[in-house]
């Protein structure tokens, strides 16, 4: 089986109310969709979701990466070659994992199809039988975070994360308020996007909110100092979760070897897709440490492929696979219900990509024969 051609497409999302971080507002969200096509006929989807402020890829810098640097290398390629696909990958480009995991999604969905299995039997069959999955509260008001958050917790949802970081004074109140809305008995995950930025101001914060029942702090200072991840660690008996400062193998070394978090969190956006996302799962097995699949709030195709991974692995105890509960248009459909996603069993992803729909929100697209 050999790739024979690529179409690449590079639309925007709108998404039902804006998504709001600590360091950026979102009304709507980039997607490079890559479908691939083989001599066999068989498709394969894969999305690249690009954020600048996490792994310096741009929207138009991964559709022109996609579509000049890397997609030319791989006609003839064949699929299930996809220790080879990411070397060619690499040696054309360096880093840039948006670019590389929209292709290596897309090889693994055509790779389920031709094989009529779903893609979590190609990672090592069901560990997990259901993902459930948290629901996401903005930065807000505090009790518009309060609001949203029980409003949540009457909706059925078990757990809840919220995002802070934009101002440490109002980040207390802003978990204290949502702690006191949901109850006791609901996990609170709290991620403050680095906006913390150094370990003196996360202990300040993390010090006055320590009865608040956290269950983890999710990457309190900013992704280049592991230091301070460290530090924050050794200081706080809350668990603490690294997430921008986790790509790829250089940083998983160095924060097992300074103790830096707790828990990982894997996005298939900052490490280059599955095939790569799979060895820092058995990187973090090896250290003892347990393993998030998070979301760069991605569509359908980028979900089904985080949520294959994370039915697939013991180690992997928690998943944020919410990007399509948050769009007003997707280019496939997902089956949630409350707050369990119900992965398919079809072959590959599992997932009827819409190509009207995807086409419909394409500002730019390209066929590389």
């Amino acid at each position: 089986m050999k790739i024979i051609s690529i179409e690449v497409f590079a639309a925007q999302l709108p998404l039902l109310r804006p998504f709001i971080v600590a360091y950026d507002v979102y009304h709507e969200l980039p997607s490079i969709i890559v479908k691939i096509t083989t001599d066999t006929g068989i498709t394969g989807y894969g999305e690249g979701m690009p954020d600048s402020h996490v792994t310096g890829e741009t929207f138009s810098s991964t559709y022109e990466m996609l579509v000049k640097d890397i997609g030319p290398l791989l006609i003839g390629e064949n699929p299930f070659d996809i220790e080879k696909i990411h070397r060619i990958m690499s040696s054309a480009v360096y880093h840039a994992p948006t670019a590389k995991a929209a292709i290596d999604i897309a090889c693994y969905d055509a790779m389920g199809k031709a094989t009529s299995q779903p893609v979590y039997n190609l990672l090592g069959g069901k560990s997990h039988e259901t993902l459930t999955v948290p629901y996401v509260v903005s930065i807000l008001a505090p009790e518009e975070m309060a609001r949203q958050a029980a409003q949540a917790v009457q909706d059925g949802y078990t757990s809840i994360k919220i995002k802070v970081g934009d101002n440490p004074l109002v980040d207390v109140k802003r978990i204290q308020a949502v702690r006191e809305a949901i109850g006791a008995d609901i996990q609170l995950r709290v991620d403050a996007n680095q906006g913390w930025c150094d370990a003196a101001t996360a202990m300040r914060v993390l010090k006055q909110v320590e009865d608040c029942q956290m269950e983890w702090i999710e990457q309190p200072v900013l992704a280049d100092d592991l230091i301070g991840l460290a530090q924050v660690r050794q200081k706080t008996f809350i668990p603490v979760m690294v997430d921008e400062g986790l790509h790829g193998d250089k940083e998983m070394r160095e924060i097992i070897d300074r103790q830096a978090a707790d828990f990982i969190n894997i996005k298939l956006m900052k490490c280059g897709g599955l095939y790569p996302a799979c060895k820092l799962v058995a990187q973090a097995e090896m250290a003892g440490m347990r393993c998030q699949v998070g979301s760069m709030v991605e569509s359908s195709v980028a979900t089904a492929a985080g949520a294959h991974l994370s039915i697939a692995k013991e180690m992997i105890f928690s998943n944020e696979m919410v990007g399509p509960l948050m769009f007003s248009q997707d280019f496939g459909k997902l089956n949630y219900q409350k707050n369990e996603l119900i992965l398919s069993d079809r072959p590959g992803l599992g997932v009827e990509v819409d190509e009207e729909v995807v086409r419909r929100f394409s500002v730019h697209s390209a066929v590389i024969e």
